[in-house]
Order: C-alpha cells, then sequence, then structure tokens
C-alpha cells in the first residue's frame, strides 16, 4: 500500500489530469476559459521566486503561441480560483495582458494540493535550493515523510535531501544570497554552525572561493571558535595571512603573535600525506 501511494504521488499532477501533452488538439469542453482576474495564486504555493527575464520570455512566447498547455485550478467560490499548477504561466499571460486563460478545473482538497504542489515543483527543478529545502521539511513535517521515502519518491538521493534541508539552519541573510545566485549550496553548506557565517559569507564572495577553499577556511573557523577568547582582539592582518596560509596548504595553520612581534606557526597534519607536504614546503624554502 506504502509503494502504491508514493506511485501515485511520483507523478506529480499529471496523475491527477491524465494525459496532457497537447491541450490545444482537446474538445473545448476539457478546459474552461476564465478571465484572469478571477485567478489567484496558491498561498500555500512552495515555490517564491520567479526570474523576470524567464517571465518576459514567456510572456513574449504568448503574444505569439497564446497558452499551450492551461492552468489547472480549482473553484473557490463563484468568479473565484486558485492555482494548483500553472503559476508561471498565469504571471506571463498577465505580463502579456491577456483577458482570460484556458485552465482545467479540479476537486482538490487543500491537503492534496499543498503535497502535490510541492513534489511538482522539486520533480520539475523549478526551485531554487531554499524553496527545495522548506519544501522537504514541509513534506517531512506536515505529511509524515522520511527522507528515505522522499528519495524514492523524488530521484534524489538521501544525502541531497539531508544537506538540503540543513540549509534551512542558516540565517535569513545568507539564504537570500543563496535565493539571489550570490552563493551557491555547497559554499552555505560550510557556514552551518559556524561562528559570524555572515560575515564569513561575504568573505566567501568578495574573494571568490571555490567551494573546497571555503571547506578548509571554515574548517579552521570552527576549530578557532572552540578555543578560549583572547583578552586582546587578534590583528586582522594577521588573521588574513593565517587565513591565506591555510588556503596555500590546504592544511590547519595558527599563528601566534607576541607584543614583541615575537610568536610562532604551527601546523595541523592528520596523516603522513599531509606531513610529507608541510616538509616539502619548508624544503623548498631552503634550497
Amino acid at each position: 500500500m506504502m509503494n502504491t501511494k508514493f506511485k501515485g504521488l511520483g507523478k506529480g499532477l499529471s496523475a491527477l489530469m491524465g494525459d496532457t501533452n497537447d491541450f490545444k488538439s482537446q474538445e473545448s469542453k476539457d478546459f474552461n476559459k476564465v478571465p484572469i482576474e478571477f485567478i489567484k495564486p496558491n498561498p500555500n504555493q512552495p515555490r517564491k521566486f520567479f526570474d523576470k527575464n524567464s517571465l518576459e520570455d514567456l510572456s513574449q512566447s504568448i503574444k505569439v503561441q497564446g497558452i499551450i498547455q492551461p492552468i489547472v485550478v480549482r473553484k473557490k467560490t463563484e468568479n473565484n480560483y486558485e492555482i494548483i499548477a500553472g503559476e508561471r504561466r498565469w504571471r506571463a499571460a498577465q505580463l502579456a495582458q491577456l483577458h482570460e486563460v484556458p485552465v482545467i478545473i479540479k476537486d482538490i482538497d487543500d491537503k492534496k494540493i499543498l503535497e502535490l504542489s510541492i513534489i511538482e515543483n522539486i520533480q520539475r527543478s523549478d526551485l531554487n535550493a531554499i524553496e527545495e529545502a522548506i519544501g522537504f521539511q514541509n513534506l517531512i513535517e506536515q505529511f509524515n515523510y522520511t527522507q528515505e521515502q522522499l528519495s524514492d519518491i523524488l530521484g534524489k538521493s538521501r544525502s541531497h535531501i539531508a544537506n538540503t534541508i540543513r540549509l534551512s539552519l542558516l540565517p535569513q541573510e545568507i539564504k537570500d544570497m543563496i535565493i539571489n545566485n550570490h552563493l551557491s549550496p555547497g559554499h552555505a553548506r560550510c557556514l552551518i554552525n559556524v561562528k559570524n557565517n555572515i560575515e564569513f559569507a561575504k568573505e566567501i564572495i568578495n574573494r571568490n572561493l571555490t567551494v573546497r577553499q571555503a571547506e578548509q577556511l571554515s574548517k579552521g573557523k570552527k576549530n578557532f571558535n572552540k578555543q578560549k577568547k583572547e583578552n586582546s582582539i587578534k590583528d586582522p592582518n594577521l588573521v588574513s595571512l593565517q587565513n591565506d596560509l591555510e588556503l596555500s596548504l590546504g592544511i590547519k595553520s595558527t599563528i601566534k603573535n607576541n607584543k614583541n612581534n615575537k610568536g610562532q606557526i604551527s601546523f595541523y597534519y592528520n596523516n603522513l600525506e599531509q606531513l610529507n607536504k608541510i616538509v616539502s614546503v619548508l624544503k623548498s624554502f631552503f634550497k
């Protein structure tokens, strides 16, 4: 029974709509024309960001070709319809200044609409990483899915689902960086549980660090945050030098500088390969 349920949901809204590949060839009785102002988006739609340029392109296409695939809606009250699927087409139709649009009316309850709209958007890769994380979390919290079940339904690895959900732990400012494509999900995962991660995120962007470099730098920052705070503020130039050293070697390093400008540099290795790398770099200075 469980597998049958998931197979149905895995098909998304197509399981409810039947074969809808070519709506123009269907008889007019299969869909209705509704004034565009009678249609409203679903407030629980997981997709919140719609690319402006993409909408403009679709709008131009609609002006020439019309809406090939009708919008799927449910009737709430007289002259009041809520979108189940096709909000992007509805938005583009508004830009194209259409007065009415073709719709297919379905009778679906609130719970099923939310469930299917999340699955449909995730399957079509229409969500950014933060919207996807919220969608996964909603399916788990509201519909009691496990990560393993979502992996089977959506065709995504369990590790992808787990790592994506973890992005919801980040502060909103970093989430906005992901939504606006200033920061990749890979970079953002390095920032989870890192102190002052907003400043760290800005540093990643300003220095154009790779994900690997960000991971190495974040490990150093996490270990640094575990240490006892010194009474005096560490010289920012010294911190920058230490970070550059870690990025160059790919190995955790610390620099301690005393008031008389005497101090020490320490390297930390986890295996013989890293030790050999440190020795090799040091030897190169004495040739």
